[in-house]
């Protein structure tokens, strides 16, 4: 890599500043590549593995090009995943947080209703699964005539997931004038075939995986027979003593089941899988990624585009049956520079399936002996040690970039006929106060959402209390988070 920065790319300083406060100084490969022809509007087919930095490539030229003013949508993002809508649509407010870019998030499972009404918002970006999109469309409750950015994320999920054909149709909703980026791990004919039919002479960009890649993850497989796998898996766990582990399943029932076990027998541990309520799946992702828990024991639903950091060690207790889902199961572990571990055990009946992830990795992962039962009774006491510990609570650099923002409640909205502009003439021209002082505004029927940017919020709460918005003396308050 060069010594480029961010700021090398003409990008804007409210992007600059929060990509600081993110912790983004020096891009990734794929955002060297990917930035400066985005902002240049060029439709992009991009081959880039997990853990690659995809969602900056593109999050940063939306945020970049989208016009604050308008409040139909101007960038649309497609995810084969309800959590991956969730999480981009969260990272791309991050990028945009000083330049006031709203997101949302529509995605199965959540009340239609709620999603119409966040969409009568201004809303500059919307991130959704191709199913939930189409409803919206076919119901008139998504705009799409503004549409100039459209972003296909994890483009082979999509594929194998049944959705090419509901992305084509949502495709030909769109405005035949827009920049098209299309991101992949891999290239299956299909979605090569998507490229060529959809984008305008598209810039084929490709990320190869180096070794530095593979060295980030140390791979390792143990056969033993499936009656063993669990105390396996006790004694790989008590050598190891990982800080974070992810542990996949392959079913859901396997994944109920291995959570009770590991639970009785006392380990820090939670689980994740498509027969969760969503806000359940959401808020046990959200309590790993703080380190409230140091095991995670899921489904492939998790292993794709999740973004969390220092996860030590991805366990594979059964084998995936795709050699993709290896890839994205183990993407989990050594990311951002730091390294990982990647453990798979390995039934004897299922050789051909290790053979078939050999061949497409591209190297063969190491056999180990089952580790010797002096190691594992030396290596208790320190097991137990941390089992008892309360695990490192992480800090999200999202949170530390919101910490000078405070969101303030209004119960005033459009039925009393104001405006995202009111509000921000009356707090602009507060005493200590200006317009870069005024975050996101989302103006409900009767009430209103004001964040407050740069650790003032204390200062506007106090001067609203006797200050009105269109003649109206509104109550006021920090909202509820």
């Amino acid at each position: 890599m060069t010594n480029t920065q961010f700021k090398d790319f003409g990008i804007s300083e409210d992007i600059i500043r929060a990509l600081e406060g993110l912790g983004f100084t020096t891009p990734t490969e794929v955002q060297a590549k990917v930035i400066p022809s985005a902002l240049n509007k060029r439709d992009l087919s991009v081959k880039s593995q997990t853990g690659s930095g995809k969602t900056a490539a593109f999050g940063i030229p939306i945020c970049e090009l989208v016009d604050w003013d308008e409040n139909k949508p101007q960038a649309l993002v497609l995810t084969p995943t309800r959590e991956l809508a969730m999480q981009v649509s969260q990272d791309i407010m991050s990028f945009g947080r000083f330049k006031r870019i709203k997101a949302t998030a529509i995605y199965g499972k959540q009340p239609f209703a709620f999603q119409r009404s966040e969409l009568k918002q201004k809303s500059h970006v919307v991130v959704g699964t191709p199913g939930r999109v189409m409803d919206h469309i076919e119901r008139h409750t998504l705009d799409l005539s503004k549409v100039e950015i459209l972003v296909i994320d994890e483009a082979d999920e999509m594929l194998s997931m049944g959705f090419i054909e509901l992305v084509e149709s949502i495709i030909n909703h769109l405005p035949k004038n827009r920049l098209t980026m299309l991101f992949s791990a891999t290239l299956p004919k299909d979605v090569e075939k998507l490229c060529h039919k959809y984008m305008d002479n598209p810039l084929d960009i490709t990320i190869e995986k180096t070794e530095q890649v593979n060295q980030q993850i140390e791979h390792s497989a143990y056969v033993v027979k499936e009656a063993d796998k669990f105390t396996l898996l006790k004694n790989l766990t008590i050598v190891e003593n990982p800080d974070s582990c992810i542990i996949f399943c392959r079913t859901k029932d396997n994944v109920d089941k291995l959570v009770d076990l590991l639970d009785d027998d006392g380990y820090t541990v939670d689980k994740i899988h498509g027969g969760m309520e969503q806000n359940e799946r959401f808020n046990v992702m959200n309590e790993f990624k703080r380190g409230d828990f140091r095991y995670l024991v899921a489904t492939d639903v998790a292993a794709r585009g999740i973004d969390i950091d220092r996860i030590s060690h991805v366990i594979n207790y059964d084998m995936p049956l795709e050699t993709e889902s290896y890839v994205h199961r183990t993407g989990r572990t050594g990311r951002a520079g730091e390294v990982g571990k990647a453990i798979t055990l390995v039934t004897p009946y299922e050789d051909r399936f290790l053979a078939a992830v050999e061949k497409y990795i591209g190297f063969n992962i190491p056999i180990r002996e089952l580790p010797p039962k002096e190691q594992i009774v030396l290596a208790k006491a320190a097991f137990k040690l941390k089992m008892s510990e309360q695990p490192e609570i992480k800090v999200d650099k999202k949170e530390q970039l919101n910490e000078d923002i405070t969101k303030l409640y209004f119960n005033g909205g459009k039925k009393k006929k104001i405006r995202a502009v009111d509000f921000v003439g009356t707090i602009a021209k507060l005493d200590g106060i200006t317009a870069e002082d005024i975050g996101i505004i989302t103006i409900q029927d009767n009430v209103s959402y004001v964040e407050i940017l740069n650790g003032k919020g204390s200062l506007v709460l106090k001067q609203m209390r006797d200050t009105t918005v269109k003649g109206k003396l509104l109550k006021v308050h920090i909202a509820n988070k």
